[in-house]
């Protein structure tokens, strides 16, 4: 049910999904076949009980280029409230309510809505030549997909402001001190196995409870605290209810390393 998709490629191993966004003669500009495709993908994964985590990550040189101008050539034709509320915004709240941790692989170029769909994933490995930009104001445009809300959370609202509104292009190593992405490597083949062992990390790791972490997380900006505390309490009741917090306990007791299902 994964494999009819024309713009992107969804691989299964060890439990772990990988999305490749597959346009690289357009260094993976999204369109709106993408945007759904990707949607679907995602909506589809979550639900997937055989999958424990998902890496998302561009085919060829660059993770992605952003939206595709292409589609934008007759704007009077176009709502771009439209096409954000129809294709975007959907797809970056099913990643934002992605119960498995979502790793973002960024190979290469990473602009405007590319950026943007980075932001979207829980942890970010980038390779050293990767290249980002809040490209949007460059052609009179504000952030979209997401970025408003993530870039202040991950790098505070002053940073935020000067790349939203200066729209230079800056390494992965700068994305990497300012705390945007979470790691930087040197070359191809360790991005390939940093990549590979987080996401299997994940996948062995108690799901449920990484998903309600995840959530917590999510919306730890938007309540009090003494909210917080509340929804920390209803929620770890739900952590409690699994067997692998019954796994946890056994294996602390017998001081081994737990073995956990994701049940």
């Amino acid at each position: 049910m994964h494999s009819n998709y024309q713009t992107i490629k969804v691989d299964f191993h060890n439990q772990i999904a990988t999305i490749r966004l597959n346009r690289p003669e357009i260094f993976n500009a999204i369109n709106g076949v993408m945007a759904k495709e990707l949607k679907q993908a995602f909506d589809l994964l979550s639900k997937d009980d055989n999958v424990k985590c998902i890496i998302l990550t561009g085919e060829g040189k660059a993770f992605c280029s952003g939206q595709d101008l292409n589609e934008f050539e007759n704007m009077s034709e176009i709502s771009i409230t439209e096409v954000l509320q129809s294709r975007y915004n959907p797809l970056v709240m099913s990643m934002h309510n992605c119960p498995k941790i979502i790793i973002g692989k960024i190979n290469g170029v990473a602009t405007g809505a590319g950026l943007s769909l980075a932001l979207s994933c829980d942890f970010t490995v980038a390779i050293e030549s990767a290249v980002f930009s809040v490209s949007f104001v460059n052609i009179g445009l504000v952030p979209d997909c997401g970025a408003s809300y993530y870039l202040p959370r991950l790098i505070g609202r002053a940073k935020a402001f000067e790349l939203a509104t200066l729209g230079y292009s800056f390494s992965a190593k700068d994305a990497h001190n300012i705390g945007m992405i979470n790691m930087m490597v040197e070359h191809e083949n360790i991005l390939h196995r940093k990549t590979e062992e987080l996401a299997e990390r994940y996948a062995n790791g108690p799901t449920k409870a990484l998903g309600l972490i995840k959530k917590l997380l999510n919306r730890s900006f938007g309540h009090s605290l003494d909210k917080m505390l509340e929804k920390e309490a209803s929620n770890q009741e739900k952590a409690g209810a699994t067997q692998d917090f019954q796994e946890g306990i056994n294996a602390f007791r017998e001081k081994r390393k737990p073995v956990f299902t994701g049940n």
